[in-house]
């Protein structure tokens, strides 16, 4: 469609500038009948429901308020409230990142769980969080993983990792993915070796870096027995980059992309979106955004926003994930495709100067 309209713009142009007379844009009629051809056999059609549940939450933690200690209980108590299901169905619980601070996995120093973890316990606190999901629910929700080394005969965090992953109602964790495009100067110093002895930190608390994950990888979410689905994970803006979105040799039923936007204040939470919308449209795959003050969404495969929740609103929404679509022509060929089609136009443009400096010279 963007090449279609960048054709009509031309097209008109020139007429235009060519002082051929008005009757000369009957030119493009064709051209822009064939656009509404396009974007009419390009519109969704019904709207499918798939077959597993989700609840999605958003519990509107702002940006100032989510590495304050005195508040995690509070936030924790909002996460609580728009997960509670009295139905108890088989579902999927989608928590965004940054939510839940506690550390989680088993094996860190002491020090560590009583800084982060709710009773300084990391069973303790898988516990309360499988129970709230309640029995039947799995969740995929975000945590902080540490890397523990060893630093002058201490064990010690060395670096961490900003990962999504599963839990079942009896807190047991399973597979996870962890976050391959990091943010530089937030989630790593760039340069360290370089900027930390002049002084140059991260831009938010914490002194050791992040370490990436490989790349796009496929969750299967399992539990009690059963498959919940496949995942595919991008955590906050990996989202934006097209193509290295989904593992292609073991494509997920949908794309989860859990997200902090309270960095961006009221301008970036739109464009995420939109961000992730052309993924949906481009893989042929629905989106589920859970976001820590909004703007969080249920995309389906046609890049139709299901639900939302808009920003600074504490709650949920539930429903069937949408069903994805046969893999596009994109999902198979990935950038190679709008590289193929640049060249073909490029092809284009230069017989038509070719054609068009033959006529001159006539």
């Amino acid at each position: 469609m963007s090449g279609l309209v960048v054709l009509l713009a031309a097209w008109l142009a020139r007429t235009i500038s060519a002082g051929t007379g008005w009757w000369r844009l009957a030119e493009i009629v064709p051209l822009a009948i064939f656009a509404g051809v396009v974007m009419h056999w390009s519109e969704a059609g019904d709207l499918e429901e798939g077959a597993m549940r989700y609840t999605l939450v958003q519990p509107n933690i702002p940006q100032e308020e989510r590495d304050h200690a005195d508040k995690f209980e509070e936030h924790f108590a909002r996460l609580a409230k728009n997960t509670a299901d009295p139905s108890n169905p088989k579902r999927m619980v989608f928590w965004p990142e940054s939510a839940v601070p506690d550390y989680l996995r088993d094996g860190y120093p002491q020090r560590y769980y009583n800084q982060m973890t709710a009773g300084a316990d990391p069973k303790l606190a898988r516990e309360r969080i499988g129970r709230v999901i309640g029995e039947n629910s799995m969740l995929l929700f975000g945590v902080t993983d540490l890397e523990i080394g060893e630093k002058m005969g201490r064990r010690t965090a060395v670096g961490a990792y900003n990962t999504v992953t599963t839990m079942d109602a009896a807190g047991t964790l399973g597979e996870r993915y962890s976050k391959a495009h990091l943010v530089p100067y937030g989630e790593y110093l760039a340069l360290r070796w370089l900027l930390e002895p002049l002084g140059a930190t991260r831009l938010v608390a914490g002194s050791i870096d992040f370490i990436p994950g490989p790349g796009p990888r496929t969750l299967t979410v399992e539990g009690y027995g059963e498959t919940y689905g496949r995942a595919g994970i991008q955590i906050c803006y990996e989202i934006v980059f097209s193509g290295q979105t989904v593992d292609r040799d073991n494509r997920p039923d949908y794309i989860f992309n859990p997200s902090n936007d309270g960095w961006f204040g009221g301008w970036g939470p739109p464009q995420h979106l939109g961000q992730a919308r052309m993924r949906a449209i481009e893989e042929g795959l629905p989106v589920l955004r859970s976001t820590t003050d909004g703007i969080s969404a249920v995309i389906d495969a046609d890049g139709v926003v299901r639900q939302h929740i808009e920003s600074g609103v504490d709650g949920s929404v539930s429903g069937f994930i949408p069903p994805a679509k046969e893999p596009t022509l994109f999902a198979k060929l990935g950038n190679a495709l709008p590289l193929l089609w640049a060249g073909f136009l490029l092809i284009a443009a230069l017989l038509v100067q070719l054609l068009a400096t033959r006529t001159r010279s006539v």
